[in-house]
């Protein structure tokens, strides 16, 4: 029987009674204030539901992750950046990223909803969620949003209105992170977008592992919002 949450108790269960199927469903219920939010990151499970559904928290086995100092930046994609065609910033426009990112894009919908969207934003406001903004031309053509916690950036969802934007905004916030010894990006499933930036699997213990050692570490990380670049050395191949 699924757990489910009390209203008045941000303690989750065991990561380890997880169902196996459907992988890393861990509990129901609760809600998404920013207490709660926190308590799932730093736990090692995030919500994931679509409308009409309860609020559901999963943690999957295996877990996608990427390593900053393993960030594998393609030659094509190199070749964007020298085009200098994209300007990338940081936490100017979280709302419309969010809204960019819960955009339907099959018959399925979104599930990043109304409510998710409110959730984020409010985790916005303390501090814990940030944006990164795609513009070309100054219009707002892909970005993705996320939440760090000491040296540990949980990622989200992205978009893109354009080729190649979203990969633009992704690569430049992976550089941003490595600078500042960011020990980790959780990815939480594996797509090949992100195993082709050299995303990998590892065990949901290892997960919670890192997630004990880095998460209450301070950051050098400037949130503030400002623009973004990212310097092409030998270290991007």
């Amino acid at each position: 029987m699924l757990p489910w949450l009390s209203p008045d108790n941000c303690d989750f269960p065991p990561l380890s009674t997880a169902l196996k199927q459907p992988d890393g469903l861990l509990a129901g219920g609760g809600d998404l204030s920013v207490e709660r939010l926190t308590a799932a990151y730093r736990h090692g499970c995030f919500p994931w539901f679509s409308p009409g559904q309860p609020i559901l928290w999963w943690s999957p086995n295996p877990r996608t992750v990427l390593f900053p100092e393993r960030f594998h930046l393609s030659k094509s994609l190199r070749k964007t950046f020298r085009k200098a065609q994209f300007s990338v910033t940081l936490n100017q426009a979280f709302a419309e990223v969010i809204t960019g990112c819960a955009a339907p894009r099959d018959a399925h919908g979104t599930w990043i909803t109304q409510a998710m969207q409110t959730a984020y934003q409010q985790l916005h406001h303390a501090g814990i969620a940030h944006s990164v903004e795609v513009w070309q031309a100054q219009e707002l053509v892909g970005g993705l949003y996320g939440v760090a916690l000491g040296q540990v950036f949980f990622g989200e969802s992205m978009f893109s209105r354009v080729s190649n934007a979203s990969k633009v905004g992704f690569a430049t916030l992976v550089g941003e992170l490595k600078a500042q010894q960011f020990a980790l990006i959780d990815c939480q499933v594996h797509t090949e977008h992100l195993a082709s930036f050299g995303a990998e699997p590892i065990s949901r213990t290892a997960f919670a592992d890192y997630l004990n050692q880095f998460t209450d570490r301070p950051s050098p990380m400037d949130w503030t919002p400002r623009s973004l670049s990212l310097v092409l050395d030998k270290h991007n191949d």
